[in-house]
Protein backbone atom coordinates (compact mmCIF):
# COMPACT_ATOMS: atom_id res chain seq x y z
CA UNK A 1 0.00 0.00 0.00
CA UNK A 2 1.22 3.47 -0.87
CA UNK A 3 0.12 6.43 1.24
CA UNK A 4 -0.88 9.29 -1.05
CA UNK A 5 -2.57 12.67 -0.86
CA UNK A 6 -4.80 14.19 -3.53
CA UNK A 7 -6.22 17.71 -3.69
CA UNK A 8 -8.98 18.79 -6.06
CA UNK A 9 -9.47 22.55 -6.23
CA UNK A 10 -12.61 23.62 -8.03
CA UNK A 11 -14.65 26.77 -8.44
CA UNK A 12 -16.64 26.40 -5.23
CA UNK A 13 -14.70 24.00 -3.01
CA UNK A 14 -11.29 22.53 -2.34
CA UNK A 15 -11.08 18.90 -1.22
CA UNK A 16 -8.39 16.69 0.28
CA UNK A 17 -8.06 12.91 0.31
CA UNK A 18 -5.29 11.11 2.17
CA UNK A 19 -5.48 7.39 1.50
CA UNK A 20 -3.60 4.12 1.43
CA UNK A 21 -3.74 2.83 -2.13
CA UNK A 22 -2.85 -0.52 -3.70
CA UNK A 23 -2.09 0.23 -7.36
CA UNK A 24 -2.25 -3.48 -8.23
CA UNK A 25 -5.84 -3.98 -7.07
CA UNK A 26 -7.18 -0.42 -7.18
CA UNK A 27 -8.12 -0.64 -3.49
CA UNK A 28 -8.32 2.75 -1.81
CA UNK A 29 -8.59 3.06 1.98
CA UNK A 30 -9.53 6.53 3.19
CA UNK A 31 -7.53 7.99 6.06
CA UNK A 32 -8.80 11.57 5.81
CA UNK A 33 -11.32 13.06 3.39
CA UNK A 34 -12.44 16.65 3.84
CA UNK A 35 -13.94 19.55 1.93
CA UNK A 36 -13.81 23.31 2.43
CA UNK A 37 -15.98 25.84 0.60
CA UNK A 38 -13.59 28.57 -0.55
CA UNK A 39 -15.50 29.98 -3.55
CA UNK A 40 -12.26 30.43 -5.54
CA UNK A 41 -14.34 31.28 -8.60
CA UNK A 42 -16.00 34.30 -6.94
CA UNK A 43 -16.56 36.83 -9.73
CA UNK A 44 -14.38 35.04 -12.32
CA UNK A 45 -17.21 34.80 -14.85
CA UNK A 46 -17.59 38.61 -14.68
CA UNK A 47 -14.00 39.83 -14.17
CA UNK A 48 -11.84 37.08 -15.62
CA UNK A 49 -9.66 37.24 -12.49
CA UNK A 50 -9.36 35.45 -9.15
CA UNK A 51 -10.38 37.84 -6.36
CA UNK A 52 -7.75 38.51 -3.64
CA UNK A 53 -10.14 37.42 -0.87
CA UNK A 54 -10.95 34.20 -2.78
CA UNK A 55 -7.25 33.43 -3.11
CA UNK A 56 -6.69 34.00 0.61
CA UNK A 57 -9.58 31.67 1.55
CA UNK A 58 -8.04 29.02 -0.71
CA UNK A 59 -4.54 29.49 0.69
CA UNK A 60 -5.91 29.22 4.26
CA UNK A 61 -7.42 25.84 3.35
CA UNK A 62 -4.12 24.79 1.75
CA UNK A 63 -2.29 25.57 5.00
CA UNK A 64 -4.77 23.42 6.91
CA UNK A 65 -4.38 20.60 4.39
CA UNK A 66 -0.56 20.80 4.53
CA UNK A 67 -0.73 20.06 8.27
CA UNK A 68 -3.05 17.07 7.71
CA UNK A 69 -0.80 15.64 4.97
CA UNK A 70 2.26 15.98 7.22
CA UNK A 71 0.41 14.38 10.15
CA UNK A 72 -0.49 11.30 8.08
CA UNK A 73 2.93 11.05 6.46
CA UNK A 74 1.72 10.84 2.87
CA UNK A 75 4.54 9.90 0.51
CA UNK A 76 3.24 11.71 -2.55
CA UNK A 77 0.88 14.59 -3.27
CA UNK A 78 -0.89 15.64 -6.45
CA UNK A 79 -2.81 18.93 -6.64
CA UNK A 80 -5.26 19.36 -9.51
CA UNK A 81 -7.12 22.61 -10.22
CA UNK A 82 -10.11 22.97 -12.50
CA UNK A 83 -12.53 25.52 -13.95
CA UNK A 84 -11.97 28.79 -12.05
CA UNK A 85 -8.18 28.68 -12.15
CA UNK A 86 -8.32 27.52 -15.76
CA UNK A 87 -10.27 30.63 -16.76
CA UNK A 88 -8.45 33.28 -14.70
CA UNK A 89 -5.99 35.82 -16.10
CA UNK A 90 -4.04 35.90 -12.82
CA UNK A 91 -3.79 32.15 -12.28
CA UNK A 92 0.00 32.54 -11.81
CA UNK A 93 -0.74 34.14 -8.41
CA UNK A 94 -2.69 31.03 -7.49
CA UNK A 95 0.07 28.69 -8.69
CA UNK A 96 2.78 30.53 -6.74
CA UNK A 97 0.71 30.56 -3.54
CA UNK A 98 0.00 26.83 -3.65
CA UNK A 99 3.65 26.03 -4.43
CA UNK A 100 4.82 28.08 -1.44
CA UNK A 101 2.41 26.36 0.96
CA UNK A 102 2.36 22.75 -0.24
CA UNK A 103 5.61 22.40 -2.16
CA UNK A 104 3.91 21.17 -5.32
CA UNK A 105 2.72 23.11 -8.33
CA UNK A 106 -1.02 22.82 -9.01
CA UNK A 107 -1.82 21.20 -12.34
CA UNK A 108 -4.40 23.37 -14.05
CA UNK A 109 -6.04 20.67 -16.14
CA UNK A 110 -8.21 21.02 -19.23
CA UNK A 111 -11.91 20.27 -19.24
CA UNK A 112 -11.26 17.05 -21.18
CA UNK A 113 -8.68 15.91 -18.61
CA UNK A 114 -11.17 16.72 -15.85
CA UNK A 115 -13.78 14.60 -17.62
CA UNK A 116 -11.39 11.61 -17.83
CA UNK A 117 -10.58 11.86 -14.11
CA UNK A 118 -14.27 12.13 -13.19
CA UNK A 119 -15.23 9.07 -15.23
CA UNK A 120 -12.50 6.88 -13.75
CA UNK A 121 -13.27 7.92 -10.18
CA UNK A 122 -17.02 7.40 -10.58
CA UNK A 123 -17.06 4.11 -12.47
CA UNK A 124 -14.08 2.14 -11.13
CA UNK A 125 -16.41 0.38 -8.64
CA UNK A 126 -19.27 0.08 -11.15
CA UNK A 127 -17.37 -1.52 -14.02
CA UNK A 128 -18.37 -5.16 -14.26
CA UNK A 129 -21.54 -4.57 -12.26
CA UNK A 130 -24.33 -6.61 -13.81
CA UNK A 131 -27.18 -4.56 -12.36
CA UNK A 132 -26.30 -1.26 -14.05
CA UNK A 133 -26.68 -1.02 -17.82
CA UNK A 134 -23.89 0.45 -19.91
CA UNK A 135 -22.79 2.74 -21.42
CA UNK A 136 -22.62 5.16 -18.49
CA UNK A 137 -23.03 8.89 -18.73
CA UNK A 138 -20.99 10.43 -15.92
CA UNK A 139 -21.99 14.02 -15.14
CA UNK A 140 -19.80 16.08 -12.82
CA UNK A 141 -21.66 19.30 -11.93
CA UNK A 142 -19.06 21.64 -10.51
CA UNK A 143 -19.07 25.28 -9.55
CA UNK A 144 -17.84 26.68 -12.86
CA UNK A 145 -18.26 23.85 -15.34
CA UNK A 146 -19.99 20.53 -15.93
CA UNK A 147 -18.23 17.53 -17.43
CA UNK A 148 -20.09 14.99 -19.57
CA UNK A 149 -18.42 11.64 -20.17
CA UNK A 150 -19.87 8.61 -21.96
CA UNK A 151 -18.11 5.27 -21.73
CA UNK A 152 -18.19 1.59 -20.88
CA UNK A 153 -14.97 0.33 -19.33
CA UNK A 154 -13.20 3.33 -20.84
CA UNK A 155 -14.09 6.83 -22.01
CA UNK A 156 -15.70 7.02 -25.45
CA UNK A 157 -16.45 10.73 -25.58
CA UNK A 158 -16.15 13.68 -23.22
CA UNK A 159 -16.93 17.38 -23.14
CA UNK A 160 -16.66 20.13 -20.55
CA UNK A 161 -19.03 23.10 -20.77
CA UNK A 162 -19.07 26.31 -18.74
CA UNK A 163 -22.23 25.63 -16.77
CA UNK A 164 -21.89 25.13 -13.03
CA UNK A 165 -23.78 26.03 -9.87
CA UNK A 166 -21.64 29.08 -9.01
CA UNK A 167 -21.37 30.39 -12.57
CA UNK A 168 -25.12 30.05 -13.17
CA UNK A 169 -25.95 31.67 -9.82
CA UNK A 170 -23.64 34.64 -10.40
CA UNK A 171 -24.72 35.05 -14.03
CA UNK A 172 -28.49 34.79 -13.53
CA UNK A 173 -29.58 34.92 -9.90
CA UNK A 174 -27.65 37.89 -8.50
CA UNK A 175 -29.37 41.26 -8.40
CA UNK A 176 -27.93 44.39 -6.77
CA UNK A 177 -25.03 42.38 -5.42
CA UNK A 178 -27.12 39.72 -3.67
CA UNK A 179 -28.65 36.38 -4.65
CA UNK A 180 -32.39 36.79 -5.29
CA UNK A 181 -34.43 35.43 -2.42
CA UNK A 182 -36.14 33.60 -4.09
CA UNK A 183 -35.31 33.93 -7.84
CA UNK A 184 -37.82 35.51 -10.21
CA UNK A 185 -39.51 33.57 -13.01
CA UNK A 186 -37.52 35.61 -15.56
CA UNK A 187 -34.23 34.73 -13.86
CA UNK A 188 -35.06 31.04 -13.84
CA UNK A 189 -36.10 31.15 -17.51
CA UNK A 190 -32.82 32.81 -18.50
CA UNK A 191 -30.79 30.31 -16.48
CA UNK A 192 -32.66 27.37 -18.00
CA UNK A 193 -31.99 28.72 -21.53
CA UNK A 194 -28.28 28.99 -20.73
CA UNK A 195 -28.21 25.40 -19.46
CA UNK A 196 -30.08 24.11 -22.52
CA UNK A 197 -27.59 25.89 -24.82
CA UNK A 198 -24.73 24.20 -22.95
CA UNK A 199 -26.42 20.81 -23.37
CA UNK A 200 -26.70 21.49 -27.11
CA UNK A 201 -22.96 22.17 -27.11
CA UNK A 202 -22.18 18.99 -25.18
CA UNK A 203 -24.30 16.90 -27.56
CA UNK A 204 -22.18 18.02 -30.50
CA UNK A 205 -19.40 15.70 -29.32
CA UNK A 206 -20.90 13.41 -26.64
CA UNK A 207 -23.80 11.04 -27.47
CA UNK A 208 -25.67 11.84 -24.26
CA UNK A 209 -28.84 9.99 -25.24
CA UNK A 210 -27.01 6.70 -25.85
CA UNK A 211 -26.34 6.34 -22.13
CA UNK A 212 -28.21 3.61 -20.25
CA UNK A 213 -27.13 4.68 -16.73
CA UNK A 214 -26.70 8.26 -15.52
CA UNK A 215 -24.07 8.68 -12.79
CA UNK A 216 -24.04 12.05 -10.99
CA UNK A 217 -21.08 13.51 -9.12
CA UNK A 218 -20.15 16.46 -6.92
CA UNK A 219 -21.82 18.58 -4.28
CA UNK A 220 -24.98 19.65 -6.08
CA UNK A 221 -25.90 16.04 -6.86
CA UNK A 222 -24.96 14.63 -3.46
CA UNK A 223 -26.89 17.41 -1.71
CA UNK A 224 -30.00 16.66 -3.79
CA UNK A 225 -29.63 13.02 -2.72
CA UNK A 226 -29.36 14.02 0.95
CA UNK A 227 -32.52 16.14 0.62
CA UNK A 228 -34.35 13.35 -1.22
CA UNK A 229 -33.56 10.92 1.59
CA UNK A 230 -34.44 13.51 4.26
CA UNK A 231 -31.18 12.77 6.04
CA UNK A 232 -30.79 14.36 9.49
CA UNK A 233 -27.18 15.22 8.58
CA UNK A 234 -24.91 14.75 5.59
CA UNK A 235 -24.09 11.02 5.44
CA UNK A 236 -21.64 9.91 2.74
CA UNK A 237 -22.42 6.22 3.23
CA UNK A 238 -26.15 6.77 2.69
CA UNK A 239 -25.54 9.01 -0.32
CA UNK A 240 -22.96 6.86 -2.14
CA UNK A 241 -24.70 4.78 -4.84
CA UNK A 242 -28.15 6.05 -3.84
CA UNK A 243 -30.67 6.35 -6.68
CA UNK A 244 -32.93 9.37 -7.09
CA UNK A 245 -35.83 9.38 -9.54
CA UNK A 246 -36.32 12.19 -12.03
CA UNK A 247 -39.65 13.10 -10.44
CA UNK A 248 -38.01 13.43 -7.03
CA UNK A 249 -35.25 15.57 -8.53
CA UNK A 250 -37.94 17.76 -10.13
CA UNK A 251 -39.80 18.17 -6.82
CA UNK A 252 -36.61 19.15 -5.00
CA UNK A 253 -35.46 21.53 -7.75
CA UNK A 254 -38.83 23.30 -7.86
CA UNK A 255 -38.78 23.68 -4.08
CA UNK A 256 -35.21 25.02 -4.09
CA UNK A 257 -36.06 27.57 -6.79
CA UNK A 258 -39.02 28.96 -4.85
CA UNK A 259 -37.43 28.76 -1.39
CA UNK A 260 -35.73 31.54 0.55
CA UNK A 261 -32.15 31.55 1.81
CA UNK A 262 -33.41 30.84 5.34
CA UNK A 263 -35.51 27.87 4.20
CA UNK A 264 -32.60 26.29 2.34
CA UNK A 265 -30.21 26.96 5.22
CA UNK A 266 -32.59 25.10 7.55
CA UNK A 267 -32.13 21.83 5.63
CA UNK A 268 -30.04 19.72 8.06
CA UNK A 269 -27.88 18.09 5.37
CA UNK A 270 -27.10 21.39 3.59
CA UNK A 271 -23.52 22.68 3.77
CA UNK A 272 -23.63 26.44 4.50
CA UNK A 273 -21.48 27.12 1.44
CA UNK A 274 -24.06 25.54 -0.88
CA UNK A 275 -27.14 27.41 0.33
CA UNK A 276 -26.99 30.11 -2.37
CA UNK A 277 -25.86 27.90 -5.27
CA UNK A 278 -27.74 24.62 -4.78
CA UNK A 279 -30.84 25.71 -6.72
CA UNK A 280 -28.78 26.35 -9.85
CA UNK A 281 -26.94 23.04 -9.43
CA UNK A 282 -30.19 21.11 -9.03
CA UNK A 283 -31.61 22.75 -12.16
CA UNK A 284 -28.55 21.65 -14.14
CA UNK A 285 -29.13 18.06 -12.95
CA UNK A 286 -32.85 18.14 -13.76
CA UNK A 287 -32.21 19.61 -17.21
CA UNK A 288 -29.76 16.81 -18.00
CA UNK A 289 -32.19 14.12 -16.86
CA UNK A 290 -34.97 15.60 -18.96
CA UNK A 291 -32.72 15.97 -22.00
CA UNK A 292 -31.63 12.31 -22.05
CA UNK A 293 -34.84 10.82 -20.63
CA UNK A 294 -33.11 9.37 -17.56
CA UNK A 295 -35.60 7.90 -15.10
CA UNK A 296 -33.07 8.07 -12.25
CA UNK A 297 -29.57 9.20 -11.35
CA UNK A 298 -27.08 6.97 -9.54
CA UNK A 299 -25.19 9.19 -7.09
CA UNK A 300 -21.48 8.64 -6.50
CA UNK A 301 -19.33 10.05 -3.72
CA UNK A 302 -16.28 8.83 -5.62
CA UNK A 303 -15.14 11.19 -8.31
CA UNK A 304 -12.17 13.15 -9.58
CA UNK A 305 -10.55 13.18 -6.13
CA UNK A 306 -10.39 9.36 -5.96
CA UNK A 307 -9.06 9.25 -9.51
CA UNK A 308 -6.29 11.72 -8.64
CA UNK A 309 -5.29 9.50 -5.70
CA UNK A 310 -5.17 6.39 -7.90
CA UNK A 311 -3.05 8.26 -10.46
CA UNK A 312 -0.54 9.22 -7.76
CA UNK A 313 -0.20 5.60 -6.59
Amino acid sequence: MTRVAAIDCGTNSIRLLVADCDPATGELVDLDRRMTIVRLGQGVDRTGRLAPEALERTFAACREYAAVIKEHGAERLRFVATSASRDAENRDDFVRGVLDILGVEPEVITGDQEAEFSFTGATKELTGSDHLARPYLVVDIGGGSTEFVVGDDHVRAARSVDVGCVRMTERHLVQDGAVSDPPTAAQITAMRADIEAALDLAEQTVPLREARTLVGLAGSVTTVSAIAQELPAYDSAAIHHSRISRERVREITEWLLRSTHAERAAVPSMHPGRVDVIAAGALVLLSIMERIGAEEVVVSEHDILDSIAWSVA
